[in-house]
């Protein structure tokens, strides 16, 4: 129950966050890439830490000082850009994509897993799918002409 509640309010909040963040697209962009940036910064840290720790024996292996760094340093890091991502709406969005959701709630294949002769199939079915619209269009068309020229 608690992490309903929870969940919600969080919900909530990120919706009022990315509603006034997206009048400033600028802004938004470098909150983003910050949390990004700080959550990646956490993950690396934490594997130099954890690389220094089990496998450097007193030799510096890492790409940073870990040695000088706290423990907590890098799983903090991953805390608060994860934080700032769910805030801004950036979470899934830049880890795994719109399309790769849509495609999972719809079914479909990931497009990597479509052979070639699938790939025909659906550009086959989109093209007489625009050549229905345009007939439709036509057909209406036709029909605005006809009502028009009654009314007068």
């Amino acid at each position: 129950m608690f992490l309903k509640i929870l969940y919600r309010w969080g919900d909530r909040l990120e919706d009022r966050v990315r509603r006034k963040l997206s009048h400033y697209p600028i802004l938004y962009a470098f909150v983003g890439g910050t949390g990004i940036i700080i959550f990646w910064r956490g993950i690396w840290h934490t594997a130099d830490f954890i690389m220094e720790y089990y496998f450097s024996f007193g030799h510096s292996i890492s790409s940073t000082s870990s040695a000088s760094l706290v423990w907590w340093d890098g799983p903090l890091s991953v805390l608060a850009g994860a934080v700032l991502l769910l805030l801004v709406g950036l979470w899934v969005p830049s880890f795994i994509g719109n399309e790769i959701i849509i495609s999972g709630l719809k079914g479909e294949k990931k497009a990597v897993e479509k052979t070639e002769q699938e790939v025909k199939e659906e550009a086959l079915i989109d093209v007489k799918m625009a050549s229905q619209i345009q007939e439709i269009n036509q057909r209406l068309e036709n029909i605005e002409k006809r009502l028009g020229e009654k009314q007068f």
